[in-house]
């Protein structure tokens, strides 16, 4: 199958490689020349056959809205656009509806692997029409982990981001109680060995999970977190995951406490942060601070 890659950064560039490997041609383009194989959004175009599908992976709002727009000149109908980046929900009902109107589909994909994907596959949840979503089948075959878990098709457009959007907000519940727990462990004096008691958690126990693997990798290259500083990012699917939950009036405290944790990192440097910040890096590569010294 032939397919369009548009954003070539961490996480396209990597999926570049995943597809490339299942056997598939992939033409990709990005704004960097060193990393494209074509100089312009109309090259990669001409280059597919018709029926055409072209897979985004570029930061969501105006970023995604301007490639839409591109698109939605360049492509015929028939052919297919994915939104995989991270874009909010409520925008992919608007870019479906723009792009339907010349009769281009459309698919919205929540991906989730970050910088480890190429190695293990990315989980992908896809919302859009049941026939557009066929088409894409051996795309999502080559991406997904290998077994039988690691996609499904959550619904109609939109409901790939919005499933997405939740993954993340329990990620940042989950990174959260990994943090604070690890921070009540470093203030105490009677436990000496806060990393070993981490990597303990590792097997039999109910609270095993891949953060908690790459948690360990982390105090391996920095027993103590010495060398970050406690600040965290928030993607924005935290917020909005917090705005949806108020809109349907759906508790969610832990999820919104997490996201407020966040916050107060920007006010001082926080400790549970550094645990925070260092998982964020360990999964998805995101960038980290240095701690200051005196």
């Amino acid at each position: 199958m032939q397919l369009g890659l548009i954003g070539l950064g961490r996480m396209g560039g990597n999926m570049r490689d995943r597809i490339r490997h299942a056997g598939h041609m992939v033409v990709g383009y990005d704004r960097n020349p060193e990393l494209s194989d074509v100089s312009s959004l109309a090259a990669l175009v001409d280059k597919l056959q018709a029926p055409r599908v072209v897979w985004v992976m570029v930061p969501a709002g105006a970023a995604t809205q301007s490639v839409v727009d591109e698109l939605k000149e360049l492509l015929s109908p028939g052919d297919i656009v994915v939104d995989g980046g991270n874009s909010r929900w409520t925008d992919d009902e608007k870019h479906a509806k723009e792009l339907g109107a010349k009769g281009i589909g459309f698919v919205d994909a929540g991906v989730s692997g970050g910088v480890w994907g190429l190695q293990n596959g990315y989980a992908l949840m896809v919302g859009g029409d049941k026939e557009h979503v066929e088409r894409l089948q051996p795309i999502f075959e080559a991406l997904k982990p290998e077994g039988p878990y690691g996609y499904v098709h959550a619904g109609s457009v939109g409901a790939g981001h919005f499933a997405k959007m939740v993954h993340n907000g329990i990620e940042y519940a989950m990174m959260q109680a990994y943090a604070e727990g690890w921070e009540l462990l470093e203030t105490v004096a009677p436990v000496t060995d806060v990393r070993e008691v981490f990597r303990s958690w590792q097997d039999g126990t109910v609270i095993r999970s891949w953060l908690l693997d790459l948690a360990v990798h982390a105090l391996d290259e920095d027993e103590h977190l010495e060398k970050l500083r406690g600040y965290a990012e928030d993607s924005g699917e935290g917020r909005w995951t917090v705005e949806a939950a108020i809109h349907n009036a759906v508790p969610l405290p832990a999820i919104t406490a997490s996201l407020f944790a966040r916050f107060a990192s920007r006010q001082e440097d926080s400790p549970q942060m550094k645990m925070v910040a260092a998982l964020r890096n360990q999964f998805g590569g995101h960038a980290v601070e240095s701690a200051k010294k005196d």
